[in-house]
């Protein structure tokens, strides 16, 4: 599963069986790319942390299917198979149109993606393509653009932290060494705790 030893849900104990009771998703799963901070359980509570305020916080804008699709992006820019196929997996089910998904995953894999996505969403597409790639040459003109084709500020700030965030979880899996052997992809960890619980223990 990974480069670093790694604690099972089955063997944790203390500190670390109670926040893998947090993290599991629905079905019970504990994904890898959270089970790999195992040994250092504060960093997990960190990720989560990020995640949640990162995805699933509810004063987020732009819907959720579409910060996925900003993660898939990122993911496939930095060569995280790992990350590509969960979030891809999610957009799919947040989006819940097989074709509208095929169409919106095929538009990612283009240098500029367009339509499906509207001159908003390529905007976005396009800064976080170059966040991802090129980040110290990010300018004022890649906000303007942004700002140009109706986006707020802070709709920008969600696309900033959403991009990211990626570029941080896809370098936390890649450089350990994570795999998906064994998991269903998509689901949503945590889901049933709000940001609060995580921001405050």
């Amino acid at each position: 599963m990974a480069f670093i030893k790694v604690t099972r849900p089955a063997a944790a104990s203390g500190k670390l069986q109670k926040i893998y009771a947090r993290v599991a998703s629905p079905d019970g799963q504990v994904d890898n790319v959270l089970q790999i901070h195992s040994l250092r359980p504060h960093s997990l509570e960190g990720h989560m942390a990020l995640y949640k305020a990162v995805l699933h916080h509810n004063a987020n804008r732009l819907p959720l299917w579409f910060l996925e699709a900003v993660g898939v992006l990122v993911s496939r820019l930095n060569g995280c198979n790992y990350c590509d196929a969960h979030h891809s997996a999610g957009l799919r089910r947040l989006l819940g149109n097989e074709e509208q998904y095929r169409s919106c995953h095929s538009a990612l894999s283009q240098a500029a993606p367009v339509e499906p996505f509207t001159v908003a969403e390529q905007a976005a597409l396009a800064y976080a393509r170059k966040l991802t790639r090129s980040p110290g040459s990010i300018g004022q003109a890649d906000i303007d653009a942004m700002r140009e084709a109706g986006l707020d500020d802070g709709e920008i700030l969600e696309i900033n932290q959403v991009a990211a965030y990626f570029a941080y979880a896809n370098r936390t899996v890649s450089g350990l060494g994570v795999n998906t052997r064994g998991e269903t992809l998509g689901l949503s960890p945590g889901e049933g705790d709000s940001i609060d619980e995580w921001e405050h223990g």
